[in-house]
């Protein structure tokens, strides 16, 4: 968060202290709570896995904040092939993994704050070094959240998210 940049609330007019400079989601859209106990199936804070058949890494699309040093990201989940995934997993803890090639993925969080779906966009997913969360580059398409990562956003438009998603109710963005 950014500490100097408070803003007031377009939606309940208060003023927040910090303008949130990211948002995460805790799981991939497709996860059931009910599948917590499944053998099959994991959700930690990284990885996820769906019936041993559907394989998620987490990552961040970060977006430049125009006129200042900040970035803006969202913390999203990737959907990537079990090869990919077997390939990642085994390079989790290794020194130098950023080396390895980007992986292919699509995206699979819903970020409400976009006029269209942002399910399933083509992303490429960087690996970095361990400890950090993969950098998801979004394939340049017209979608709102491929032109904002492309070219950047205002901090109105950080305002913007900040409210929508603050009085969202949906804790899956937040």
């Amino acid at each position: 968060m950014t500490k100097d940049l408070g803003f007031a609330c377009a939606c309940c007019g208060a003023q927040h202290a910090e303008l949130p400079m990211n948002y995460t989601a805790e799981a991939p859209a497709v996860w059931d709570p009910a599948l917590v106990d499944a053998d099959d199936c994991l959700l930690s804070s990284d990885q996820c896995v769906i019936r041993g058949q559907n394989y998620f890494v987490k990552g961040q699309i970060e977006i430049p904040v125009i006129g200042s040093d900040e970035v803006f990201s969202w913390g999203v989940w990737v959907s990537l092939s079990r090869e990919n995934f077997s390939r990642a997993a085994e390079l989790w803890d290794t020194p130098s993994r950023e080396a390895e090639k980007p992986y292919f993925g699509w995206l699979t969080t819903e970020l409400l704050v976009y006029p269209t779906t942002t399910l399933n966009l083509k992303t490429h997913v960087h690996t970095r070094p361990v400890g950090e969360r993969p950098f998801i580059e979004l394939e340049p398409t017209d979608h709102p959240l491929a032109v904002e990562q492309r070219t950047g956003i205002s901090l109105d438009r950080v305002r913007e998210i900040a409210a929508a998603v603050l009085h969202a109710g949906n804790s899956e963005q937040q």
